[in-house]
């Protein structure tokens, strides 16, 4: 039998399968910034050790930062000691930081890509739930919690239950004017907040072939809204031509045995999901959420729906339509 995408990537970084307990996941890159990592540093040192791999650990501070006059000292007072921190943890034990003012600071879930860190078949996890971004690169990448950063930190590996695998296929073409966001805000309204818990998701057919690196990026990124561990795309000839000539991306005769490398990790033909899911891509077209929550969403198109019948489900909804002004 074949092996999914997911598999493929998940059994080539497994250290040791604990019986009856979770995988202990070997990690490529770790990233981190001001927020999520103070107390797994503090964590470090109490228990007097150091970071495993700095090499591989990526760091900038993107969650206390202004997006304007960056220039100038951050005028909030615990924003600027929790850069101030990521600074000063970054030089102590040695990992790479990207500062404020840096060309490669930003978003760091875009800092990676744009920098070619992220790359297909790697594992990925930072402290922050949106960590599912970079598996639009074909890699299984997820968001971890502080004790786990620690983890990974002192180790460069982490203990993880094995996800199902569920396979979203959306055939044909997106309309005009339908986005990624779109396509995922429909899928989510069709399985609920919860309808992909426990899962990790690979999105597939035609309309995601079609959609840009960006595009695939916000697919993977809204995976967690439906409850998914993660989302991710085969890497293609796009993931490839966005990723070649970055600066951290292989370059030469490396560039080449990578991509050779990459374009063997899409899903076997024969590979087996545990759910698989299909929809129509002429089905989707631009959305808006009426609710508090991403599956309370409906094309333009359609009107707001009617409370549901049950009682607590009603009360529910109607808060949420009275909060949004509806």
């Amino acid at each position: 039998m074949g092996k999914t995408l997911f598999d493929k990537i998940w059994d080539a970084h497994t250290v040791t399968d604990i019986t009856g307990g979770p995988t202990q996941l070997y990690i490529d890159r770790h990233y981190c910034h001001e927020v999520t990592s103070p107390q797994a540093f503090d964590g470090l040192r109490g228990r007097g050790l150091k970071v495993r791999r700095p090499d591989r650990t990526f760091s900038t501070p993107d969650h206390n930062i202004p997006t304007l006059n960056q220039d100038r000292p951050i005028a909030d007072p615990v924003s600027a000691r929790q850069v101030d921190t990521l600074l000063k943890n970054a030089r102590e034990f040695g990992i790479t930081l990207f500062p404020l003012g840096d060309e490669h600071n930003g978003i760091i879930h875009v800092m990676g890509p744009e920098n070619g860190l992220t790359l297909p078949g790697s594992t990925i996890v930072c402290g922050d739930s949106h960590t599912s971004t970079h598996g639009a690169f074909g890699a299984v990448a997820f968001g971890i919690g502080t004790s786990e950063v620690e983890m990974v930190f002192a180790t460069q590996c982490i203990l993880q239950p094995r996800p199902k695998t569920m396979r979203i296929t959306v055939d044909g073409r997106l309309g005009s004017g339908v986005t990624s966001k779109d396509m995922a805000l429909y899928i989510i309204a069709q399985l609920g907040t919860g309808g992909a818990t426990g899962y990790f998701v690979e999105y597939a057919g035609d309309a995601v072939r079609a959609l840009s690196m960006e595009q695939r990026m916000t697919l993977c990124n809204l995976s967690i809204e439906m409850g998914a561990r993660g989302g991710m795309v085969a890497p293609d000839q796009t993931t490839f031509d966005y990723l070649k000539g970055r600066e951290f991306a292989p370059s030469g005769k490396e560039w080449d045995e990578a991509v050779a490398y990459w374009r063997t990790l899409p899903s076997d033909d024969d590979a087996v999901y545990d759910c698989e899911v299909r929809f129509d891509a002429a089905d989707i077209e631009p959305r808006v959420t009426y609710g508090t929550n991403p599956g309370m969403g409906i094309g333009i198109s359609e009107p707001v729906p009617l409370p549901p019948d049950d009682a607590a489900a009603r009360l529910s909804f109607e808060k949420a339509l009275a909060y949004m002004g509806f």
